[in-house]
Parts: C-alpha cells; sequence; structure tokens
C-alpha cells in the first residue's frame, strides 16, 4: 500500500468540490473549517453552504475552476462527470470520492476529542467499520487524557526555557505523567491546580528557579 498518513495546512489553500451531495457537503464544510477557500460545482447546493464562506458556480465553468484549484474533490453522483474532472485535473492532488484508489489524496475519517484529532483509514474496504473504530477509540479517550495534554504542553514550554538536556526533559515529562497526585487532580478536572503543583515538582526534579 502506497498511502501514508500526513496533516496539510489548509488555510487560504484553493479547493474545488464537485458534486452536491452528503459527502460533497460535508466534504465542502470540513474544508471551509479548515480555513481553505471552497468553490462548490453542483446542480443543487444547498444553500447554507453558501452562507458558511463557500462560493457556487455551474458546471459549465468547470474547467476554469479546475485550473484555479490547489485540490479537487470529485464527488458527484455523474461518474462520467468525476472522470471527466480527473482528467482535467492532470497531476493535481485529487480526492475521487466515488473510486477512492483512482486519486492521489484520500480524506479520511476525522474527529477531535479535546485537542487530539484522530483520522481512520480502513483503504476504502469498510466505512462501516471506520464508525465502529471510532466509537471503540471515543470510549477509550478519557477527559483526563485530554487535560493531561493540556498538562503536558503547560510542562514542556516551561522545560524548554530551563532546561537544555533533552533527556533530563523527556524524564521531567514522565514523572509529571505518572505522578499520582496529577493524576488524582485531572481526575477531579483541577487544572490550575496541577499546573501550580508542576511548577513545584520541575523544581524539585531539577533544582531549576522558575
Amino acid at each position: 500500500m502506497g498511502w501514508t498518513p500526513l496533516f496539510l495546512e489548509m488555510k487560504d489553500k484553493k479547493v474545488l468540490i464537485v458534486g452536491s451531495g452528503e459527502v460533497g457537503n460535508r466534504r465542502t464544510i470540513r474544508f471551509l473549517e479548515a480555513g481553505a477557500n471552497v468553490v462548490v460545482v453542483g446542480s443543487h447546493v444547498p444553500e447554507d453552504l453558501n452562507d458558511l464562506g463557500a462560493t457556487i458556480k455551474p458546471i459549465e465553468e468547470i474547467h476554469n475552476w479546475v485550473e484555479w484549484a490547489d485540490i479537487v474533490i470529485t464527488a458527484s453522483a455523474d461518474h462520467e462527470l468525476n472522470q471527466r474532472v480527473a482528467d482535467l485535473s492532470g497531476e493535481k492532488l485529487i480526492n475521487r470520492a466515488d473510486f477512492p484508489n483512482k486519486g492521489n489524496l484520500i480524506v479520511p475519517s476525522s474527529f477531535f476529542i479535546g485537542d487530539v484529532q484522530i483520522c481512520i483509514f480502513t483503504g476504502g474496504k469498510s466505512p462501516l467499520m471506520s464508525r465502529e473504530l471510532r466509537k471503540k477509540i471515543e470510549k477509550v479517550i478519557s477527559p483526563e487524557d485530554v487535560l493531561q495534554l493540556e498538562l503536558q504542553s503547560f510542562a514542556r514550554k516551561i522545560l524548554k526555557e530551563r532546561l537544555d538536556d533533552q533527556k533530563k526533559r523527556r524524564s521531567c515529562l514522565y514523572t509529571i505523567l505518572e505522578d499520582q497526585k496529577i493524576k488524582k487532580l485531572l481526575t477531579e478536572g483541577k487544572l490550575e491546580d496541577a499546573k501550580k503543583y508542576v511548577n513545584e515538582l520541575i523544581i524539585s526534579l531539577n533544582n531549576v528557579k522558575l
């Protein structure tokens, strides 16, 4: 399998979405939320997509908008139109929602738990299993894990300012991760108290004046 997961900065990227069905609408909202400039070509594009910031264009202008786009999404029920757009796209990044393996870009199932973004890609084998796996993952990652992420970020910033030794920084972060008092504070939702305690803990572990 030649696919590899990547995260792409989408702010101000130009995205053309061909199709106004359920899949095309989801893709439109997703790319708009990521800060992209989105043009939608379709026969029955919902007005609310325009309200969200998408630009709606007629199919007759498809050639111009393919040239304009950085990324092309084919999600029309018209397979001939999808193929025509794919042919026009040349070497551009293209997500073939109709036939994923015919494109060179996959838009996987994606969701957030706090600031953790999780993507699931089954190679197109089973959208149903993607949903089931999502349910399982959502049960495993706890609110305490999300708070621990915030705390680790807080601690890393302090340690990078105060300690040059990477091994010592990593050791401190592991100590924070396993500290029972911190776990208790996070279970109680007391992130700010945990941050204060982390300051004290870093001082005691590294003799660093903060």
